[in-house]
């Protein structure tokens, strides 16, 4: 059974991925709905054209997106499509890297674990119509919102309200109009989390996980999430969990983009990450935050 492990960005979901990963077992899928190039729009790893950022997949457009993730999550590598489409000698690199990771894991009966952040509002289908054991990652909005603000993210509501099918299953997105076209970066990333939080705690068939409690507490935590998908816990994957999650260095840097697959993730202290939450924000903008988020299951 495939693994999805979701959330919004920036809420842990590389970490995680690696950690659940750290066992042996499983094949790491980057990102296959992210519409940038790279990690996404690699038609080797999933065949389907991705157009907008958190991809609507549900059970009326399901016909253009299941035939494409049942190669991936079935470990189907399509060459000749990527070859196609490779752009630079790092997509060739890429393409070797990830083609052979796949032909490997189909033959020694590998799992596909996908760790996919733009999934998060399709979580539903993923659970239902592929049969996924689906992870969500919420982090605490404070937390969030930070994060977002040190690296100057922010989100373009437009990408979910053009998605007819995704406003006519969530109709409170339209809430988010008013801020379409704005530069308040805090209240944007604040009313992402909120709406996507309420869809996550109604979705059934998924297992909600508070990125905050896992890194306090590591290893049982993890543990848990082996329960959950599966997967043998062993010596080997406790020991990695374990240096992994307790690595000195700048607690301020734990995640970089780096390596072939584009992930976040790099070895850390996650106990003392959660020290520096709500760097970035002013204590008046946490108390903002705080109340733009207040009732999200509501």
């Amino acid at each position: 059974m495939t693994i999805l492990v979701t959330g919004l960005p920036r809420s842990g979901t590389s970490w995680t991925g690696k950690m659940l990963a750290a066992g042996g077992g499983l094949v790491y899928v980057n990102e296959p709905l992210n519409p940038q190039h790279p990690p996404g729009r690699c038609p080797g790893v999933l065949r389907a054209d991705v157009t907008h950022r958190f991809q609507y997949i549900c059970e009326d457009n399901s016909a253009d997106w299941l035939p494409a993730f049942r190669d991936t999550a079935t470990l189907r590598y399509r060459f000749l499509p990527e070859l196609r489409a490779n752009r630079s000698p790092y997509d060739l690199a890429r393409m070797l890297r990830y083609g052979t990771a796949f032909t490997l894991g189909r033959l020694t009966r590998q799992r596909a674990l996908l760790d996919d952040p733009f999934a998060v509002l399709s979580a539903s289908w993923f659970a239902t119509r592929l049969g996924c054991k689906v992870i969500a990652l919420v982090r605490d909005p404070v937390s969030f919102v930070a994060s977002w603000q040190r690296l100057g993210w922010t989100v373009y509501f437009h990408e979910l309200l053009e998605q007819p099918l995704l406003v006519r299953d969530h109709p409170e997105l339209l809430e988010l109009r008013a801020l379409v076209g704005s530069q308040d970066r805090v209240a944007k990333a604040a009313a992402l989390w909120r709406a996507t939080s309420r869809i996550l705690s109604r979705t059934p068939g998924i297992l909600v996980t508070s990125y905050e409690e896992l890194a306090a507490d590591p290893v049982p935590g993890f543990r848990r999430l082996y329960d959950y998908a599966a997967l043998p816990w062993t010596s080997r994957a406790e020991r990695r969990i374990t240096r992994a999650c307790t690595a000195s260095g700048d607690k301020g840097h734990a995640f970089a983009w780096s390596g072939w697959s584009r992930t976040a993730f790099r070895p850390m202290d996650s106990r003392r990450a959660l020290e520096a939450a709500s760097r970035g924000l002013t204590p008046a903008e946490v108390a903002r935050v705080r109340r733009l988020t207040a009732d999200s299951t509501a």
